[in-house]
């Protein structure tokens, strides 16, 4: 399988939509709207990984762990795993091109029908349930979840499953196998990418390296690509706003380097814009747009809910139940462990609906197995509470306690360990709300909730059949004033019928004020933050079914045909994209611009000066292979960034479709190298200009050698190229405090590994070195 991302310096200035997001609202409807015929941009804040480039051990985790509050947040900060720390409720969620789904535990369930009738809802849903079922069904046809096939096509019967037979039964509770998003045969799948069986390792939720688990990175999203779908990872879009009948998405490229220079953000413009950044990014995002001046509902940001989530651990029980992940020990043989969750206790169907919840086993991810031992030793002496008696128990738990310390987490009290996940109904009454520009969330007391000791009740009896000690999730105690921890956050953006309830419609529209009906024209939210209330159990499946329920109601209000087809566009993304290892570097440079002086670079440059007539631009210069780049006589790269040029717009510029030439030779002038850039600009306003600028590398008298390679002689032309009016013309140069700043943003990209992206980085400096030599000091 090759990668779907496309190198951000391929973005277009304008899309029929921008879907930011990739998790399963975001997915679907890249997928959608590409299928309807529009032009389509996904911008993604993680980045983009395949089977096999998951991490696999603690050290590789841990680098992607990312936890945001406090002081943490940065606007360049990234990682696979997302914690966000809250008050009263902390949330887990992934961050990369797939969205959650990379990471969570792949279980499709239907939520209960009352959970649909609740008048929370929308009525327009309420009294249609039939088109929510529908779009339910068109994402069971893409996700294809299946029960795990035990005792079939090898796959055996797994401990953690009887174990969760054993505790149903105590309980006299029902008990099924769940439908997950995972493939048990090798195939290639309808959309035409191949996909290996699971190999039952249990390290579904830090990211499937076999290829088995059914994320959107294995079905919507590379269907989006197949209908002509762009999209960009390392993305980070920070708000949005409403120009004439247009929107522009303001970002931040993660990781390259702009934040050094305290670059302003790059813009995109969309006809459309649909927010899927789950419930914490889409809120955010409309958070801040609300700071820059988008009228939206006051309930934004309202009717937060963690989903009634609940960890909880059978520790140390009287049966083995091999809950841990293989992470590094994996093999393609099939194991003992199974896919991460594949069992519930369903209790769904009580009386009173917000007293139902779901009870599923789980397994603990490889990479952080080490760290397991010691900390449910810890865990069980602070908050555990034994449901057996007996001396001979009592030495038959401590013998085991001893072997999973001295020999792992694969022996002993943690092989004996059942892992809870329990889904229920909280009241959903969480705010987020923005604090000194970062996201926070207000909940203290939740866990509180009388509903959360029933959870802990339920979870000692599991734990009760099985003869183990009851651990409730480590946060949830009198010190730490009874916090939760959420995986399925919901809320924030809730659907209602006016503005006055919700922040969007029941098509996730978004309203244009804090009353009535009125609607922005073109901007929808479409994830789990349109969801109004906990669902009780895993959200995937209504978050899929809302999603493409959505898609299809504003295909029709543009009068587009939406097909489901399968038969076309379904080979594209099976071939190999390999490309070479790249090299990017960002610098800023700064001068002067002279409107109107369209003869001389320096009276231009002294023109500006003397008129206060600033320009300034920061450029990300980017080569998919340098050897290619060092080999091609033209060594031309891609760029794109910003520029700040007041005479020509009030507002920071985006510049892209960039052009960049490094020591390219001059034919009539052999002992002259230049270094030439290109750009178009896009101004807020909707103008645009295009940029020429070129550096004259030439050894004349004295050591000038600085001067050459840091000075940038410019032209600007109105209109989209160096056909249109001149305009004015300038001169920039790099100060030495950037240029140290330039220094620290060159890298490596797409490397297969360390030594490989040293000697990209060292082939570049060398070319650049060499040729310097070769121009200034060579006799």
């Amino acid at each position: 399988m090759k990668k779907l991302s496309k190198s951000i310096t391929l973005i277009k200035d304008f899309y029929n939509v921008v879907v930011v997001g990739s998790g399963y609202g975001g997915s679907i409807a890249a997928s959608r709207m590409s299928r309807a015929g529009l032009s389509v941009c996904l911008l993604e804040k993680g980045k983009e990984f395949l089977p096999g480039q998951f991490p696999d051990t603690l050290v590789t985790a841990t680098k992607e762990m990312n936890f945001i509050g406090g002081k943490s947040q940065g606007i360049d900060r990234n990682g696979l795993y997302e914690f966000t720390m809250g008050n009263g409720i902390n949330v887990f969620k992934g961050c990369g091109l797939g969205g959650t789904s990379l990471v969570n535990a792949n279980v499709s369930i239907k939520p209960e029908p009352r959970v649909m009738e609740d008048p929370s809802w929308p009525t327009a849903i309420r009294e249609d349930i039939a088109s929510f079922h529908a779009g339910v069904d068109r994402a069971w046809e893409m996700l294809r979840p299946t029960p795990y096939p035990e005792g079939k096509n090898g796959y055996p019967v797994l401990k953690k499953t009887e174990a969760m037979r054993k505790s149903a039964a105590f309980m006299s509770e029902p008990f099924r196998l769940l439908d997950i998003n995972v493939t048990f045969e090798d195939k290639q799948n309808h959309v035409g990418v191949t996909q290996a069986k699971c190999t039952n390792c249990g390290d579904c939720v830090t990211g499937c390296n076999v290829g088995a688990k059914n994320t959107t990175a294995m079905n919507y999203l590379p269907d989006a690509f197949n209908h002509g779908a762009e999209i960009f990872t390392e993305i980070n879009v920070r708000h949005l706003e409403k120009h004439n009948d247009d929107w522009l998405v303001y970002f931040h490229p993660v990781g390259v380097g702009r934040e050094n220079f305290d670059a302003p953000l790059m813009f995109v413009r969309a006809a459309n814009v649909i927010l899927s950044g789950g419930s914490l990014g889409s809120t955010e995002i409309l958070l801040r747009s609300a700071q820059n001046g988008l009228s939206v509902s006051s309930a934004l940001g309202k009717r937060f809910t963690g989903n009634g989530d609940v960890l909880g651990f059978g520790y140390n029980n009287d049966v083995e139940i091999n809950g841990i992940g293989l992470g590094k020990k994996g093999t393609d043989a099939i194991a003992n462990v199974g896919p991460c969750i594949t069992s519930v206790i369903d209790m769904r169907e009580r009386n009173e609906l917000e007293a139902g919840m779901t009870l599923e086993e789980g397994t603990v991810p490889g990479p952080i197995r080490a760290l397991i031992p010691k900390a449910l030793i810890a865990f069980s002496r602070l908050a555990g509470k034994d449901t057996d008696r007996g001396m001979m128990d009592y030495m038959r738990e401590k013998w085991r306690e001893l072997r999973s310390l001295f020999l792992g987490a694969f022996h002993g009290a943690v092989k004996h360990t059942q892992i809870y996940l329990v889904m229920t109904h909280d009241d959903g009454n969480g705010e987020m709300l923005l604090n000194d520009g970062k996201l926070g969330i207000n909940w203290r007391g939740v866990g509180k909730q009388e509903i959360f000791n029933k959870v802990n009740g339920e979870i000692y009896s599991a734990t009760k059949a099985l003869g183990g000690t009851k651990i409730p999730n480590p946060t949830w105690n009198k010190m730490m004033n009874y916090d939760l921890v959420t995986v399925h956050p919901l809320g924030g953006c809730a659907m209602a019928d006016d503005a006055a309830h919700g922040v969007v419609d029941h098509k996730g529209q978004v309203f244009s004020s804090s009353e009535g009906t009125a609607l922005h024209r073109g901007l929808y939210v479409m994830d789990g933050a349109v969801i109004p209330r906990p669902v009780g159990t895993n959200p995937l499946m209504t978050i899929s079914g809302l999603a493409e329920r959505s898609c299809s109601i504003i295909a029709k209000e543009m009068g587009l045909n939406l097909s489901y087809d399968f038969s076309l566009k379904q080979q594209q993304v099976s071939s190999d994209g390999a490309v070479g290892t790249g090299v990017q570097f960002t610098e800023t440079m700064r001068g002067y611009f002279g409107l109107g002086e369209t003869g001389d670079f320096e009276k231009g440059y002294q023109k500006g000066k003397a008129g206060h007539s600033e320009f300034e631009f920061t450029l990300t210069i980017q080569t998919d292979d340098i050897d290619a780049f060092v080999a091609d006589e033209k060594h031309q790269a891609r760029m794109i960034g910003t520029m700040l040029a007041p005479a020509l717009s009030a507002f920071p510029m985006t510049a892209l479709n960039g052009v960049f030439n490094l020591f390219v030779d001059n034919p009539t002038a052999p002992d002259r190298k230049k270094m030439g850039y290109t750009a178009k600009l896009y101004s807020q306003e909707g103008r645009q200009f295009f940029f020429e600028g070129f550096k004259d590398i030439f050894n004349d008298k004295g050591f000038d050698v600085w001067k050459d390679t840091t000075t940038l002689f410019i032209s600007v032309y109105d209109g989209a190229d160096a056909t249109g009016t001149l305009l004015g013309k300038g001169k920039l140069v790099i100060r030495i405090a950037d240029f140290m700043r330039q220094l620290r943003t060159i890298k490596a990209i797409h490397a297969s590994d360390k030594g490989d992206g040293l000697r990209a980085v060292s082939a570049f400096g060398k070319f650049f070195g060499g040729n310097v030599f070769e121009t200034f000091f060579k006799p």
